[in-house]
């Protein structure tokens, strides 16, 4: 850990769940300054795609001004400098008087579509540079609700029946989609997009009328919709893993609600679930039976582990109360705020989890780094004596 210095810490990006990144990142950037080893450094894209570093973003009363957005051409913005990334990430500013920035280790903080999903976590992997969190392909499939059920059912793992269909079949189809869940699902149903968080897009339909409408809001935010049967009687039951050999599973967080967990319970009301808020919706530990939560804990730890994820994730399931079964549900590759306060109940300060984040980074950078990416081969030098011809 000594031979990193500069952490950036990326949030924001193009995505609907934009704020929620700038929330995140703000939490990750206070507890980092309180490291003095490191130099922090806030990494902020914004929904026009553009890279912006200054210490001022690395405080939430910047973002939580009116008309940030204008306030930002104030300061100066940077492209990624291609030439001079080895295995590092640098940043040159677009002004008269070029500024570098430079950083070791990365700390994604985005939420969703070109942050959470893969591609950032593909351009580290490019730069060879170590970063927090699950890798390209473990945040993809985390990310794509539809990968993900596949994912759990040749794991074997329980998850509810779905349908999902792309916007070009919804374009050509739409009737034989309508009558294909009404045929094929149990009312009622939820349909999602599959690539957003933060319950965005998602609505809870009831009766064949009501559906068609609320596939069209899903596919407003996405180009794949997903269909699924309803859990009734539910508790939605949390559990986050940390680590990367040796994942840790926290306790079970329980959050009641009586329809579906809304993008108000968990960010506005009273703070919301993600951080952890004290009233009668959320329980740690959970209102199980012991032997739920320990199978549970370890569904988690399997899931972490057959995905390849490391660094954190969160995994939800949803649990019907009267039949005592529960289903895998989705899984956040880098969730909000860390869930810092179930960690907190789980006997792991804040403090602690971001070093066992960083650590987990460098871990997986040195396992890279051991990993033999040539071969050495004749085939090109022989293609002279081949009869196939290429341009000359």
């Amino acid at each position: 850990m000594s031979k990193i210095k500069n952490i950036g810490v990326f949030f924001g990006g193009k995505s609907p769940e934009h704020e929620i990144s700038i929330i995140t990142g703000q939490l990750i950037i206070s507890e980092l300054k309180k490291y003095e080893s490191y130099r922090i450094i806030p990494i902020y894209l914004d929904k026009q795609e553009r890279f912006f570093s200054d210490d001022s973003l690395g405080s939430l009363a910047f973002f939580s001004q009116d008309g940030y957005e204008k306030k930002l051409n104030s300061l100066m913005n940077y492209d990624l400098s291609l030439k001079e990334s080895v295995n590092k990430l640098v940043f040159k500013s677009t002004s008269i008087f070029p500024k570098k920035i430079v950083i070791d280790l990365a700390f994604p903080a985005f939420h969703g579509n070109l942050g959470e999903d893969g591609s950032m976590q593909g351009l580290f992997n490019i730069f060879n540079i170590p970063y927090v969190g699950c890798d390209a392909p473990a945040s993809a499939i985390a990310m794509d609700k539809i990968l993900t059920k596949i994912f759990y059912q040749g794991l074997g793992i329980k998850t509810t029946k779905f349908l999902s269909y792309s916007l070009v079949d919804w374009n050509k189809n739409s009737e034989i989609i309508l009558k294909e869940v009404e045929t094929n699902l149990r009312w009622p149903v939820f349909v999602k997009p599959p690539h957003l968080g933060s319950s965005i897009g998602i609505t809870k339909v009831k009766k064949i009328e009501d559906l068609s409408n609320a596939i069209e809001v899903a596919l407003h935010y996405d180009t794949k919709v997903i269909v699924e049967e309803s859990v009734e009687n539910l508790m939605d039951i949390t559990c986050a893993v940390i680590g990367h050999k040796e994942p840790i599973a926290s306790l079970i967080q329980e959050s009641s609600c009586e329809e579906m967990f809304s993008y108000d319970d968990k960010y506005l009301d009273e703070g919301g679930a993600q951080l952890g808020r004290a009233d009668s919706k959320i329980f740690i530990p959970a209102r199980l039976d012991e032997e739920i939560s320990e199978e549970i804990r370890a569904t988690s730890k399997k899931i972490f582990t057959a995905l390849g994820c490391s660094g954190i994730s969160r995994f939800d399931f949803l649990y019907n109360k009267e039949t005592k079964e529960f289903f895998a549900n989705e899984i956040n590759p880098m969730p909000g705020t860390l869930y810092h306060h179930l960690w907190q109940k789980s006997g792991i300060e804040i403090s602690d989890l971001i070093n066992l984040l960083i650590s987990s980074a460098l871990e997986k950078q040195e396992e890279k780094n051991k990993t033999v990416f040539s071969f050495s081969t004749t085939v090109l030098s022989k293609l002279k004596n081949s009869k196939l011809k290429f341009n000359k």
